[in-house]
């Protein structure tokens, strides 16, 4: 619990109520599917120190600026109905697991989806070093597979939470 926290200090969400407004431009469903292909333009760039060298460096720490600014990027949505706006409501209730448990099957899921994406990870990174294909897209396909299914349990989380909690159920207009 403590690096999901921490992340998402990183990207300017607290789970404090000094927080939220930042939590809801998140849940506009615009942030979420822009940074849904986040992973891939990453490889790229990371590629692309094969045809750019050390230039690569610029590319690297835009995108390292837009991973880390998107959150922040757009407007309160006008609804929060969506499945991308109830996926990162669904990530908020997770993140304060720690306050209001959630039912252990959510749980369950979750943490197996986590692993499975990082299961991803030695392969990608192993590519990325490597400058190969194969473990690369493998890994891709890995982690943003297991992420964009994360994702779908977050909604389950939410609507299955948001009846039991007011302060849940608010967030969804």
């Amino acid at each position: 619990m403590a690096y999901e926290r921490w992340m998402a200090r990183v990207h300017g969400l607290e789970t404090s109520s000094t927080e939220a407004a930042q939590w809801m431009r998140h849940a506009n469903p615009w942030s979420v599917w822009t940074r849904v292909p986040l992973l891939l333009v990453w490889i790229v760039v990371v590629w692309s120190r094969v045809w750019l060298g050390w230039w690569s460096l610029i590319p690297i720490a835009l995108t390292l600026l837009w991973t880390i600014y998107n959150p922040r990027a757009f407007p309160v949505p006008k609804s929060t109905r969506s499945w991308a706006s109830r996926a990162v409501l669904g990530e908020r209730v997770w993140i304060n697991r720690g306050q209001i448990p959630i039912p252990p099957h959510q749980q369950f899921a979750a943490q197996l989806l986590a692993g499975i994406a990082a299961v991803g990870l030695p392969f990608l990174v192993w590519g990325l070093v490597t400058l190969e294909v194969w473990p690369t897209a493998l890994g891709a396909v890995i982690a943003i597979g297991a992420k964009l299914w994360f994702c779908d349990r977050m909604v389950w989380l939410y609507d299955e939470m948001s009846p039991r909690h007011p302060d849940y159920a608010q967030w969804l207009y």
